[in-house]
């Protein structure tokens, strides 16, 4: 069993470190449809949902495929490894909002 919390939180800001990217593509999309499209990009969001899906994809079965594993075998209650988990995988990327110039 696993009963500490450091074990889920360090393996989760490490599956956070390639989350950069998916968080990044989620933002985008989701500021170019509330805002519009900037005049340059006529291709229409189509393409960018081609991309996005399969990265985001890709990420959401790489964090499953971590966190189901270290669910099963820790010591923490369900509601706080997975707050735990969504928090610690944020973390990479919060860290770069913050220290960015």
């Amino acid at each position: 069993m696993i009963r500490r919390w450091s074990v889920p939180l360090g393996a989760n800001m490490l599956v956070g470190i390639p989350g950069v990217i998916p968080y990044w593509l989620l933002w985008y999309l989701a500021s170019s449809w509330a805002t519009g499209p900037a005049p340059e990009e006529n291709d229409g969001m189509a393409l960018w949902l081609v991309i996005v899906v399969p990265i985001v994809g890709l990420y959401a079965l790489l964090w499953a495929s971590v966190n189901r594993p270290l669910a099963r075998r820790s010591a923490l209650t369900s509601h706080a490894y997975w707050s735990l988990s969504i928090l610690a995988t944020f973390l990479p990327t919060a860290a770069l909002i913050i220290y960015s110039p």
